[in-house]
């Protein structure tokens, strides 16, 4: 018997890094899987989004674990597309248990100078990492309230989601998430629905780890930033904590923020 035995997990951004560590974990916990990812890049941002091949190389691990896995190409600005792709899961599964609130972009990056760029780099990661979220939270809830036998949502937020670091729309964003979650885990409690946020410093995927992030971090450090993250995480250690909060192991825990962080928080605030 497995932890997650049986129940059903709705992932945004399964096509490599978090997402695609998170639905192989899951799995292996026993637990089908949900999951879309946008597989096409998005302009602002400094590095390449996943492919379809990313996804369907994460289907076939979700599968070679005996899980069953429903994957659907969707952009989470796109709340249609979302609501469809949770639609044909429900209806394939039967169930929904779990949300994993994991799709997210960085728009960081050294050089963006034009007014223009700017406002569609805050305009694009307010609309992926922000009201993507509630997208996602809004496809799924309704499936698991009905079901009326509870559930967990995680949201992946960042240490920028919990302090001010220099990190223009993607601090505002993150610190968005944690007001949604708060608001939800109020609104939720009494259908037994769960709702945190794992806070994480930098992980070790290609959102934190590409040209354009490490000339934009040198670019702060010059500019006296030097309350960067210092540890690179790897994605099973987020995904850790996401786990433990969809299991019955943390039933009484909701509306919390849970940094996984090497305590990066603690030494900065």
């Amino acid at each position: 018997m497995y932890r997650l035995d049986g129940r059903v997990a709705f992932i945004t951004g399964i096509g490599r890094g978090q997402g695609r560590n998170q639905a192989v974990r899951l799995a292996s916990e026993g637990a089908d899987i949900i999951g879309v990812d946008i597989c096409r890049d998005v302009e602002s941002a400094a590095y390449s989004m996943a492919s379809e091949d990313d996804m369907a190389e994460t289907v076939r691990q979700v599968e070679a674990l005996g899980r069953r896995v429903v994957a659907r190409v969707a952009d989470v600005r796109d709340g249609a597309a979302l609501r469809k792709a949770v639609q044909e899961g429900v209806e394939q599964f039967g169930r929904l248990d779990f949300v994993v609130v994991n799709a997210g972009i960085s728009t960081a990056q050294f050089g963006m100078t034009t007014p223009e760029q700017e406002e569609q780099a805050w305009n694009d990661v307010i609309a992926v990492n922000l009201t993507g979220a509630w997208n996602t939270v809004q496809a799924a809830i309704p499936y698991m309230v009905t079901r009326g036998r509870g559930g967990s949502i995680v949201f992946i937020g960042s240490t920028a989601g919990l302090r001010g670091q220099r990190a223009g729309g993607y601090t505002a964003a993150k610190h968005g998430v944690v007001g949604i979650m708060r608001g939800l885990a109020n609104e939720l409690a009494e259908d037994n629905i769960r709702v945190n946020v794992v806070h994480p410093a930098a992980v070790n995927t290609p959102m934190a780890v590409n040209e354009g992030m490490q000339a934009y971090v040198d670019a702060q450090a010059q500019q006296g930033g030097g309350d960067q993250n210092v540890t690179l995480l790897e994605p099973s250690d987020i995904t850790a904590a996401v786990a433990f909060l969809l299991s019955d192991e943390a039933r009484y825990i909701t509306g919390t923020d849970l940094p996984v962080d090497a305590g990066f928080v603690n030494r900065v605030s």
